[in-house]
């Protein structure tokens, strides 16, 4: 990067991350007030949750042969809510993540499409060079045979 540019992408990226939390703030509560929200986005993936969180931590303990009971519908409501929010953050972040990504490969492509186009302009130099040089080697092998074909003057 330039000394003294302003990485303006980065700064945005940066901003869009810090506003990510409040929205998902704002729709954790939307979602636990609205019925449709509760019922078919926080209820589902929080009783999923809740089933694997326990299945395995009794794996672990080692019990077997066990049933889970399923949360409260409160406490899923605010568990759904939660994965709700985090998973916007997490969201946001892998999109900003992707953007970047994508914003440097563009960098790296376009620096390395000017490195063949210089490499290029080098190469037909070089050709022309190359030219210039056998058109002169010609032109003073044509020299010496001229002035070895002048008759050397006699002396008395």
């Amino acid at each position: 990067m330039v000394v003294g540019a302003f990485p303006i992408a980065k700064l945005l990226y940066l901003g869009v991350r810090q506003m990510s939390k409040p929205v998902a703030n704002r729709l954790k509560a939307g979602a636990k007030r609205s019925p449709f929200f509760r019922t078919y986005v926080c209820l589902p993936p929080a009783q999923i949750y809740h089933w694997i969180e326990m299945r395995t931590k009794m794996h672990i303990m080692g019990f077997r042969g066990f049933t889970i009971k399923p949360l409260n519908e409160e406490a899923a409501a605010e568990l759904g809510a939660e994965l709700l929010g985090e998973s916007i953050i997490f969201l946001i972040g892998g999109g900003c993540m992707v953007l970047e990504y994508s914003r440097q490969a563009a960098n790296s492509r376009r620096k390395e499409e000017e490195l063949n186009e210089t490499i290029t302009s080098l190469q037909t130099q070089l050709g022309e060079l190359a030219l210039t040089t056998e058109t002169l080697d010609a032109q003073l092998r044509e020299m010496n045979r001229q002035l070895l074909s002048i008759p050397a003057p006699t002396t008395k």
